[in-house]
């Protein structure tokens, strides 16, 4: 299995657009590596090519990716698969309206995001919309099968009506499980919280790619950039009892990566204790242009 990560970052990318904090001067200054927001493509042979989550840097994602066409107007990229309708996992989809064929895979719950008029410049004709059942394994490429199923999260922000239920389970957000050739590989790049059922899932993967937008819970209020809580927006912190890297302690994984990264988080220092202590327990960091064989 071919794995290339498109983009490691949270929402606004690093560095973000509006954002002074010390993670993205540092960005700006080259002392660490920008990152656009998160999305994952995969391949069974190297070929044909899926990708999770159409960020709204897929143009420039797909350029540096070398996932060009090989003859006038035959892309590589064989279908795209949404995993929650936040905006910086389907604005991509807008960049993707030139009338090359492909289809989008979707939960019923997803689908009803994507019914607004603006998607409508995506032509039927050429993109096949697909819908997708929670834990019905399908065909996303050759060689390549994909099942979903639910993970606990809340709406996509701009569908919030009061005060949402942040650990909602059912369609509106889900996790993705890849096989192909004999491996598995785990893309959850959104989830409130680490259930037994899902810790089950993840046992024994190849690779897992976490959602790791927090290091704790009140990343924002330290740094200066806002009062929202990593679980106020529906993800879990990477460290503490409760955290990511406690839950998976025990879990047998061959390669643990976090991905969708906010810009305030500490680990994104290297020279940070945070980016220590994680390291430390046989965590890393997804980063634009990564690529795994696995």
């Amino acid at each position: 299995m071919h794995v290339r990560i498109l983009g490691a970052a949270a929402g606004g990318g690093l560095p973000q657009w509006n954002c002074g904090c010390p993670n993205c001067q540092a960005a700006r200054q080259g002392v660490i590596a920008p990152m656009s927001q998160s999305s994952v493509a995969v391949s069974a042979n190297g070929s044909d090519w899926v990708v999770l989550n159409a960020s709204p840097d897929i143009r420039d994602q797909l350029m540096r990716s070398g996932l060009h066409p090989a003859s006038l107007r035959e892309s590589p990229l064989r279908s795209v698969v949404i995993t929650n309708g936040d905006v910086d996992h389907i604005a991509g989809l807008l960049v993707l309206r030139e009338k090359s064929p492909f289809t989008l895979f979707a939960t019923p719950a997803i689908f009803e995001v994507l019914d607004q008029p603006v998607f409508r410049v995506l032509d039927p004709d050429c993109v096949r919309r697909e819908t997708i059942a929670l834990e019905a394994a399908f065909s996303a490429a050759p060689g390549l099968e994909i099942t979903a199923f639910a993970v606990p999260g809340k709406v996509a922000l701009f569908l919030e009506e009061g005060e949402p239920d942040t650990q909602l389970i059912g369609e509106q957000t889900v996790g993705l499980e890849i096989r192909a050739n004999g491996r598995r590989c785990l893309y959850i790049p959104g989830c409130a919280a680490l259930t037994p059922e899902i810790i089950a899932r993840i046992e024994g993967a190849d690779l897992l790619l976490f959602d790791g937008t927090v290091w704790a819970n009140d990343d924002m209020a330290r740094s200066g950039t806002g009062q929202k809580t990593g679980a106020r927006m529906g993800h879990m912190a990477m460290s503490g009892e409760n955290g990511t890297i406690t839950a998976l302690a025990r879990s047998k994984i061959a390669k643990r990566l976090f991905i969708h990264i906010n810009n305030t988080n500490p680990v994104l220092n290297p020279e940070s204790p945070e980016a220590q202590a994680l390291a430390a327990a046989g965590w890393g960091l997804a980063a634009d242009g990564m690529e795994i064989r696995l």
